[in-house]
């Protein structure tokens, strides 16, 4: 009996799908992209100006393309149920063209999630191919082919082979580099403040203290930077010595806290980096798994609605539904009275998607959590909250503020309390509680001290995904699907690298990388450029313009600038840096020179002499490694780097190929073996974390540098965290402290 064929990216999407259609359909997957552009060549035609891209299928996907073949033959119609958006729409596009099948009278089905009435009314209203939406997609692939075909053999000639370039990628290194180069060239600058205690008369409790920072002299409010130095704070305290204070002026008032707006793919991004430590690549990939189904008993069922979006829009029935549950569970206070809607902020959101948010809100992560694992039931978990959220009261709260006054100053104390936690009882905010007393202006209070405390500014910090993916939005750079692969394409090409808070810090050669391209190539790393590129991909989409008049006004100019760029620029002035020092073997200078993964010394006669020699950090590590010998054949070992960092060698290759890890120490012992010691290591993608030199007989693994101490409240190892601060590496532990607070010992057992 003839069937229906439908074809979807994933499989695990099309065995969410069988499950809610009948036996009158097949439902196969297509395993992503069936046709992309060659690797061995361009595959674009600039040669006469059309930009036509020539697409082929790859090896690895004949067979799957030649069993869709098959079915679609044996098959009464064929629908295409591809994600809704450009690259969705591209590969139903592609998959059209395979099986012989005219994009205007294809059959495409839409949905935002995978649950039986998405599908349902999806089937009930097919429509054709946009044409348009592939067009947008076209472009921008052959876009980034010209730039990554064109740019990148320029840097492997000019810089070092294995570099790469693209529009976006070589923008979000850009800021990574200006970002460093701020921290590199900030100078603190000092600033005082004077803080106060103060008491009512007859107070004698620690708690009953009123805390107040200087806040005016002589009727005009401090700046930052009013009390410049110690002198200046000091001479305020001399003068405040025998001075009387008063209760100056009381104010309260209520106000209310509305409560975020559901995830757009930015904000999801920025938050799971922030309260899970979820990079922007495994977000994405968590979330695909939430998106296309989890095997929840009942069979596959798809969780959160697509997460590929930019719209905060929620429907009438989620919204419909979420009231009801907050209603049943938490009583009639906590909603909102009536639907509680958002409006986008980031350029060209496109408002007829949808945030992302569960499929089902009476399904609480607790109730699946059986069946989900601890990354995806955190992101689930996240997600169900703040949409849940959206549609829960303001949270209320009750701001006081207390001025006290002594001859021309004022303090200020304030101060918060929470009258009803609304929306915050879900998805909770840092919303600090402070209580003050009970006072009336005029009365006199006692000043218990006044400290002057000294302060530095402090620049910006690196970027993590969270603020790179913001910054990028920001500028209306990239869109919902670039910003994990862009994040992971710099990392992977080793433009930057983690450190220990997990920020992106640039490596050398991005830095030479960066500088090449602004001074030589500005459009392709110019903030507004890239931005307006993005705005006519969208004019794209919408039919407003057409694609190829955007290329070739993009294409040709980049390609003569190009031409001109490679006939002039030298590698050795790019590259090379004098030294002083002359080469042990031959006697030629030595000169600093940049590769993909660093800087390392080498001899100026090079190819005649391959002299080389490492500088800083890796000199280092081979002064240590100097007295090793190999293991199997009795030879020196020799220090090597390779694209995970530097190794130890036989300086026997190739007839002895041993290896050996260089283990950096940290000098703290394992708490879980008690025998081996913590030791930094990397990640494939570069990441730096900490585990036991034990491996794989002990697994313990710290994702900053342990400080050496335990956990005072649970005896896990204490780490580095952010800003200064020690934390504990046990999760839902909490304990944290400032790096400069003395240790408290751990409890004993």
């Amino acid at each position: 009996m003839p069937k229906t064929l439908v074809i979807v990216e994933s499989p695990t999407k099309a065995k969410t799908i069988a499950k809610f259609l009948g036996r009158g359909y097949v439902v196969e997957s297509s395993f992503g992209h069936v046709r992309d552009l060659p690797k061995s060549k361009m595959g674009v035609d600039t040669a006469h100006g059309t930009f036509v891209p020539d697409y082929v299928v790859p090896k690895d996907k004949s067979a799957q393309v030649k069993k869709l073949k098959d079915l679609a033959q044996k098959s009464e119609s064929v629908i295409f149920a591809t994600d809704e958006d450009r690259e969705g729409e591209a590969i139903s596009w592609h998959l059209a063209y395979i099986l012989g099948i005219p994009p205007e009278t294809a059959e495409r089905m839409v949905f935002h999630e995978i649950t039986k009435t998405a599908i349902a009314e999806a089937l009930a209203k097919p429509r054709a191919i946009d044409t348009k939406l592939v067009d947008a997609q076209q472009a921008r692939r052959v876009l980034d082919r010209l730039v990554g075909y064109e740019l990148s053999p320029f840097l492997w000639k000019k810089v070092a082979r294995g570099l790469s370039a693209g529009r976006v990628q070589s923008v979000a290194v850009r800021l990574v580099v200006e970002r460093e180069r701020e921290i590199q060239n900030f100078k603190p600058e000092e600033y005082w403040s004077i803080q106060g205690k103060f008491r009512q008369p007859g107070t004698t409790q620690p708690e009953q203290l009123i805390s107040a920072s200087l806040y005016a002299r002589d009727g005009k409010k401090l700046e930052k930077f009013s009390l410049a130095n110690q002198a200046a704070a000091e001479a305020i305290v001399s003068d405040l010595a025998a001075a009387d204070y008063r209760v100056a002026d009381i104010a309260q008032r209520e106000t209310g806290r509305r409560p975020p707006p559901p995830f757009t793919t930015s904000t999801l991004q920025q938050a799971a980096n922030h309260k899970l430590g979820y990079s922007a690549k495994q977000t994405m990939r968590l979330a695909q798994e939430l998106y296309e189904g989890v095997e929840l008993g009942e069979g596959s069922v798809g969780l959160i609605t697509y997460m590929r979006t930019d719209s905060v829009n929620l429907s009438q029935k989620f919204t419909s539904e979420a009231a009801d549950y907050i209603v049943e569970t938490y009583g009639q206070k906590y909603y909102h009275g009536e639907t509680r809607s958002y409006a986008a902020k980031s350029k060209g959101a496109q408002e007829a998607h949808e945030a992302i948010r569960p499929t089902d809100p009476r399904r609480t992560p607790e109730s699946i959590q059986a069946f989900l694992n601890p990354r995806q039931y955190k992101l689930y978990d996240l997600v169900w909250r703040r949409a849940i959220a959206t549609q829960m009261a303001e949270a209320r709260l009750n701001r006081a503020t207390i001025d006290i006054a002594a001859k021309t100053y004022i303090f200020r104390a304030t101060g918060q309390t929470m009258i009803s936690p609304g929306w915050s009882a879900l998805y909770p905010e840092m919303i600090k509680e402070e209580m003050l007393p009970e006072m009336n202006a005029g009365e006199t209070v006692v000043c218990e001290s006044l400290t002057p405390e000294q302060h530095f500014t402090e620049p910006l910090p690196r970027y993590s995904d969270a603020t790179l993916v913001r910054k990028l939005e920001e500028h209306g750079i990239g869109r919902p699907s670039t910003y994990a692969p862009t994040i992971a394409t710099i990392e992977e090409r080793h433009y930057v690298e983690r450190d220990e808070q997990k920020r992106l810090k640039p490596t050398d050669i991005a830095f030479v990388v960066n500088d090449l391209l602004v001074e030589h190539f500005g459009p392709i790393v110019d903030f507004e450029f890239t931005a307006q590129m993005e705005a006519d991909l969208d004019a794209i989409a919408a039919g407003a313009k057409a694609w190829q008049p955007v290329i070739a006004d993009f294409y040709h100019p980049f390609h003569a600038n190009l031409a001109e760029k490679t006939a002039v620029i030298s590698k050795k002035e790019l590259t090379e840096e004098a030294t002083s020092e002359t080469c042990p073997k031959c006697g030629s200078p030595m000169v600093i020179k940049i590769g993909r993964f660093g800087k390392f010394m080498a001899c100026s006669n090079y190819p005649e002499c391959k002299t080389t020699k490492p500088i800083g950090a890796e000199a280092a590590l081979e002064s240590e490694a100097s007295g090793e010998t190999c293991p199997n054949c009795g030879r020196p070992m020799a220090l090597k780097r390779g694209r995970f960092g530097p190794f130890l060698g036989c300086s026997g290759y190739p007839e002895c190929k041993t290896v050996k890890k260089i283990e950096k120490s940290t000098g703290v012992k394992c708490p879980q073996c008690g025998r081996g010691e913590f030791v930094e290591k990397r990640s494939k993608a570069g990441r730096t974390f900490y585990g036991c030199n034990r491996y794989p007989e002990c697994k313990n693994l710290l994702p900053t540098k342990p400080t050496g101490e335990l956990c005072p409240e649970c005896r896990s190892p204490l780490v580095f965290g952010a800003k200064g601060t020690v934390k504990c590496s046990q999760k839902g532990c909490g304990y944290k402290r400032s790096a400069e607070e003395p240790a408290v010992p751990a409890a004993e057992e």
